[in-house]
């Protein structure tokens, strides 16, 4: 049976609101330190990434992933350029404002999971609406538990879970707000590979079956096969696009870049 569709969550700015953009960058520029140790993590980047679509951000280390998905969701600043939610300017928001978007309209997957060692699943999956002061959604709330199969595991603490049910319990926590885009970074890589599988899958059925925006940063082509586009950077720079990617596809072009490095 597919999975029950809900009405997709109000937007910030109304009318006002890019269709069908839940989040993009204008000439994004990120510099860190002066002088000698001035280093450009990434190099007036235009991107967007578009509603109910499932991207990955692939390239060499180094290449500005972390940083561009950080700039993206808020937890860092822009040194030059625009970073927008829908039609809202992050750089133009007060530090509540920026919480607020942060805490309503974005959803990030930590792969070190980020859970309160002392709070239950349930507890850790609602507590943004509970230091909100909103009740999380109880419908919405438990279809997302259902759905990543925690409705028997929420009474336990992380210590009590698997790697891939702390994963789950990441997963749930950032969609329960029902967010604009969930980032998600290197969310298999403590993962053992069939766990990583379901934890992209279910990724992968979020963007299918709720119109979710997923933006994923990887390093594995396993992982990017899941995803609908494959955005490659190098040196701060989106050098090349993939449209429906496969491990093999990402691989070679992979490959391409490492070869490419080798003869610079």
């Amino acid at each position: 049976m597919a999975p029950k569709r809900f009405p997709p969550s109000p937007p910030l700015d109304g009318a006002h609101r890019t269709p069908g953009i839940a989040a993009c960058t204008t000439d994004l520029t990120k510099v860190y330190g002066t002088g000698d140790t001035r280093v450009t993590a990434l190099d007036r980047v235009t991107l967007a990434f578009r509603e109910g679509e499932f991207t990955a951000i692939m390239g060499p280390s180094g290449s500005g992933k972390s940083t561009l998905m950080h700039c993206v969701a808020g937890l860092d600043s822009a040194t030059s350029g625009s970073v927008r939610i829908g039609a809202t300017e992050l750089g133009t928001l007060t530090d509540r404002q920026l919480t607020e978007v942060r805490r309503d309209r974005i959803g990030f997957i930590f792969q070190a999971f980020n859970l309160l060692p002392t709070l239950t699943a349930r507890e850790n999956i609602t507590l943004s609406s509970d230091i909100a002061g909103r009740p999380a959604d109880a419908a919405w709330l438990d279809h997302v538990v259902a759905t990543v199969g925690l409705a028997d595991r929420l009474g336990h603490r992380p210590a009590q879970l698997s790697g891939g049910q702390q994963q789950r319990v990441a997963i749930a926590r950032a969609l329960v707000a029902r967010p604009a885009v969930v980032f998600a970074d290197e969310p298999t890589g403590s993962l053992d590979s069939r766990t990583g599988a379901e934890v992209l899958g279910f990724l992968r059925d979020s963007v299918r079956a709720w119109d979710q925006t997923v933006v994923m940063v990887t390093h594995d082509p396993v992982a990017a096969g899941y995803a609908d586009r494959v955005v490659f950077l190098a040196d701060g720079r989106p050098v090349d696009e993939m449209s429906a990617p496969t491990a093999d596809r990402v691989l070679d072009r992979m490959k391409a870049f490492d070869a490419a490095g080798r003869t610079a």
